[in-house]
């Protein structure tokens, strides 16, 4: 599968150790430990990482796909980056540019793409591989622990051998590394896995599990009833992910907006860090990633915008909300889901920006994404295709549908002054006779036109939530314009067809009269 905390937790711990919130990392020295050292165990009562004696906050997000700066984060309070494998090597010197630790990820190879782990040449690369790199890296400064493996265990039958595999990785890890903890991650699928996890991996410290949507909020009574004592963490916490989501009649996934997603985020995380047995939470993901869409996981847009969640951990983690915070998509919705080719197709929008911003309205229309895999492996991005929107208000958007049946997704994404942003798509499905030869699309389905780029609706001015009414205004007045439209185009066209008539109708001899 694809990856805040000020929390009631770190407070409970640095009250009981008669320290403030303000204090810095550097005075936190609540547990002996030995120097170099980052040790895991409980302080109060409570799991903790303490880095050469001092508490580190899992106030974490993970990184992966490509080079997402952390600059951002530097403002949001996030303590942690989680990693996948040795090609984020970049992000140890980024976090310690921006104080930060690091989870470096140790990639181990997954049966479902082949490999083999009875392959005793291939197992024995992977080693040394692993080894070499932790080796070079171990002493790192922003190295807080080892994440061995990804759901390594995806679509495997029994994932115990493979797990034991996980083990032996660590075991080595530690030996070539004794003064960082290693983590193993699986996916949070079969509560019957979980129990096979129990007695499993003595040399993983952290088991770290991704779970997205409903089901984190009964991960830490889960682990519990299958035995696991060991601390966990969240390593990919999520909003409704594609395989979760509602779909529509042709199998389509409904995805949240930007805005659900952030109060998700605001639920979420203050639950986990208030669970004994769960020692932090990672977000998924700091950067922008293909996986049925391009907006689904990310907390960035793939120009780097953030996301309203962005805003979310800054209010959860430093206490108070950013001096800017993203716009709000408080509704969203599309006239009906199939349409025939070239049919008029109508969005209603409900959109805010919290500080009365002006804002600019993005519209994309792309394929519906066929490249579909497994465990958030890489997908191709579908085709996109340049649309005419007229806006009406900022409350109405109407657009043609492609005259190429097949099925879609309307992107609409909401831009302040700084930087900030909120997204939601809407798919639909076009359905008819295949347009006759010259059609206005090429063979991907794109309209063409000398750019090939969507057209973008500017709004300006301060702007308030629309209510239902309004919409339903704004909807029958666009009607009637639409309708008024097409009236006098159809009677041009008449007059038209009269005129040509007329012109080529023979001409006739009047008879005289006889006298």
């Amino acid at each position: 599968m694809p990856f805040r905390i000020q929390s009631r937790r770190l407070t409970q711990i640095l009250s009981a150790l008669a320290l403030t919130v303000g204090t810095s990392l550097a005075a936190l020295a609540p547990v002996p430990a030995q120097a170099g050292q980052v040790v895991v165990q409980k302080v109060n009562g409570q799991w903790a990482l303490v880095d050469q004696g001092r508490i580190i906050p899992m106030r974490g997000v993970a990184v992966g796909n490509g080079a997402a700066s952390l600059e951002k984060l530097r403002n949001t309070g996030t303590t942690v980056v989680r990693t996948y494998g040795e090609p984020d090597v970049w992000v140890l010197d980024e976090a310690q540019k921006y104080g930060l630790k690091v989870i470096m990820g140790l990639w181990m190879e997954h049966p479902r793409l082949g490999f083999s782990y009875q392959n005793q040449t291939a197992v024995e690369a992977q080693d040394r591989r692993i080894s070499e790199f932790v080796t070079r890296y171990k002493d790192h400064p922003a190295l807080l622990a080892w994440g061995v493996g990804n759901e390594v265990e995806t679509d495997v039958a029994d994932p115990l051998p493979v797990w034991k595999q996980v083990n032996r990785v660590a075991e080595m890890v530690k030996k070539i590394d004794p003064n960082h903890p290693t983590m193993m991650v699986v996916a949070d699928t079969e509560d019957s896995r979980l129990q096979k996890l129990a007695g499993c991996c003595a040399a993983v410290d952290l088991l770290g599990i991704n779970v997205y949507a409903g089901a984190v909020f009964t991960l830490p009574e889960r682990v519990q009833k299958a035995g696991i004592v060991k601390p966990i963490i969240a390593t990919e916490v999520g909003a409704l992910g594609q395989w979760q989501a509602g779909r529509t009649a042709w199998g389509a996934p409904v995805e949240p907006s930007s805005t659900q997603k952030a109060i998700f985020f605001h639920k979420a995380l203050p639950f986990l860090e208030s669970q004994p047995n769960v020692l932090g939470s990672i977000a998924f993901m700091w950067g922008a990633k293909q996986e049925q869409t391009s907006t689904w996981h990310g907390l960035l847009l793939p120009d780097g915008s953030p996301l309203g969640a962005v805003d979310t951990l800054t209010e959860l983690w430093n206490g108070k909300q950013p001096n800017n915070r993203a716009p709000e998509i408080n509704g969203a919705g599309i006239a009906a889901e199939v349409y025939s080719p070239g049919d008029p197709i109508t969005v209603g929008l409900s959109i805010l920006d919290p500080d009365g911003d002006p804002i600019k309205l993005d519209f994309r229309l792309m394929n519906e994404a066929t490249d579909l895999q497994k465990g958030g492996d890489a997908e191709a991005v579908p085709p996109e295709m340049a649309i005419q929107v007229e806006t009406f208000p900022g409350t109405i958007a109407l657009f043609d549908a492609p005259t190429l049946p097949g099925d879609y997704r309307l992107f609409v994404t909401v831009h302040d002054p700084d930087g900030k942003a909120a997204t939601v798509n809407m798919p639909f499905q076009v359905v008819g006779p295949a347009p006759p030869k010259g059609a206005t699309e090429n063979q991907q389905g794109q309209a063409v036109t000398p750019d090939g780029l969507p057209i973008q609706a500017a709004l300006t001015g301060p702007n308030a939530a629309t209510t239902r009414e309004e919409i339903q205004r704004d909807l029958a007045k666009l009607k009637a314009s639409r309708e008024r439209r097409q009236d006098i185009k159809k009677r041009q066209e008449e007059r038209q067809k009269t005129k040509k008539v007329s012109t080529t109708a023979p001409k006739t001899t009047k008879k005289p009269k006889d006298s």
